[in-house]
């Protein structure tokens, strides 16, 4: 009998259900992480300054349930966004899995621990500044990569 493929293999995007769709968010962080855009050539460029709710140690919305409510801003991913997924990072399950890419070793729903996104220095736990230690126009100088 064939081993069956996990869910973000044989399933597309919009018809994971939400405990499927928010499982593979991997807890890096880096969405939130303040972006720069280079207006010659529309590139992205993550800074190593963080959202005013995102913990800088585990690399979590400190109020996820109303985020929006505090940081107008913040972008939501869905299904239906894949296609805008670009701006990610590379490691980013959601992205993974819109360009029908397998995840990698250390995510939890591989690996089965959540703690390997740090302990491999995917995410940028302790390494980051919040945005209200940061004035916006010093943001340049804390250019960590290019998006894509």
């Amino acid at each position: 009998m064939p081993a069956t493929q996990p869910f973000w293999i044989s399933k597309p995007l919009d018809q994971l259900d939400r405990q499927e769709w928010e499982s593979l968010c991997d807890g890096c962080g880096l969405c939130c992480l303040q972006k720069l855009e280079d207006e010659d050539d529309n590139s992205v460029y993550y800074t190593s300054i963080a959202c005013k709710l995102l913990d800088l140690k585990t690399c979590q919305c400190s109020d996820y349930p109303n985020r929006f409510a505090s940081v107008p801003d913040c972008i939501q991913l869905t299904p239906g966004k894949a296609d805008q997924f670009k701006w990610l990072p590379p490691t980013c399950g959601y992205r993974l899995v819109s360009e029908g890419k397998d995840l990698p070793s250390w995510h939890h729903l591989v690996s089965g621990d959540r703690e390997q996104v740090h302990k491999q220095r995917i995410s940028w736990s302790g390494r980051m500044l919040s945005e209200d230690s940061v004035a916006e126009d010093d943001w340049e100088d804390y250019l960590i990569f290019r998006a894509g």
